[in-house]
């Protein structure tokens, strides 16, 4: 297939990216390096430098592309930010969204596979993990703009425009950024590693469900090989506490320091996990990489890019 993938510079689009590749396709990447950098892009892969929130160099891309498959991950995905600049968030996540969106029923785009948010959609549920019929009742805007565009793409794209939501939880792996907020994983890791102080927002108890960049590629490759639309969750259901990934990540990089505490950061969901038996049942997916081990290949990873 010839595919589009916005935000491809960043963590999880370069993966995408690479994955894509390797299974054959035709792929470009569009990002405007907001957060994304140019050495996570593969070579093989074209480069649109871009931003999501310009109809008119959007439009061209995609006339000059003419890609199959649109795959979205290109967001403003930080809560902090979302809730100090809400404005900003939508204008990102729903109206650059939107205009991508006109872009590809305007270009003939059969498909897009859109990555909204798991972990910050559903709040704080009554059960867990949580499924795709779990009341939606984000705790920041983050997550209600991400929301936002999942109901637009629900009411524009009948019968004209394939679409299929990922709801991934808490994505780690190799290359995520270490100096934003929304990468705990990479934060300690880097952190451990170069032995400075760690610090955990709130008590650490806070739970999440952590997931493996690898296995969120394998679920938006199969998104697009598939002809089925509608939103799955991707997570593996299991719950990890913050001191407890701290404690992993101490004996996988040799940190013998303890955690500072500090106050926690407002609008960041306790505890979530999610249920993805229908991504199983319809997808064909299921998460492979047990949390030690993705540790293991993260900490290896940024071992090696400090050397």
């Amino acid at each position: 297939m010839r595919v589009l993938v916005t935000g491809g510079a960043g963590f999880v689009g370069s993966h995408l990216v690479e994955g894509l590749l390797a299974a054959g396709h035709d792929v470009a990447a569009l990002d405007n390096f907001a957060t994304g950098r140019r050495e996570n892009l593969p070579s093989g892969a074209h480069l649109y430098q871009v931003d999501i929130r310009d109809a008119d160099a959007v439009t061209a891309v995609l006339g000059d592309w003419r890609p199959e498959v649109v795959y979205h991950l290109a967001a403003q995905s930080a809560v902090r930010v979302s809730i100090e600049r809400p404005d900003f968030d939508a204008d990102v996540n729903v109206v650059g969204a939107l205009r991508l969106l006109a872009a590809c029923l305007a270009t003939g785009v059969r498909r897009m596979v859109y990555t909204s948010t798991g972990g910050a959609l559903y709040g704080e549920p009554m059960a867990l993990p949580a499924d795709e019929l779990c009341p939606v009742f984000p705790l920041a805007p983050y997550g209600l703009s991400k929301h936002t565009f999942e109901r637009y793409l629900d009411m524009a794209t009948t019968g004209e425009l394939e679409r299929v939501i990922l709801r991934p939880a808490n994505i780690y792996g190799p290359r995520q950024d270490p100096h934003g907020e929304a990468g705990v994983v990479a934060i300690f890791a880097e952190r451990m590693l170069r032995g400075e102080p760690v610090r955990i927002f709130g008590s650490g108890d806070q739970q999440r469900d952590f997931v493996y960049v690898g296995d969120v590629v394998e679920a938006a490759l199969l998104a697009s090989s598939s002809h089925l639309t509608g939103a799955y969750n991707i997570g593996t259901g299991r719950l990890t506490s913050v001191n407890e990934l701290f404690s992993a990540l101490a004996v996988a990089t040799g940190y013998d320091r303890a955690p500072q505490y500090t106050p926690a950061i407002p609008g960041e969901v306790f505890r979530i996990s999610l249920d993805a038996s229908k991504a199983e049942r319809e997808l064909g997916w299921a998460p492979v990489t047990p949390l030690d081990g993705g540790l293991g290949l993260t900490v290896e990873a940024f071992r090696n890019a400090m050397e």
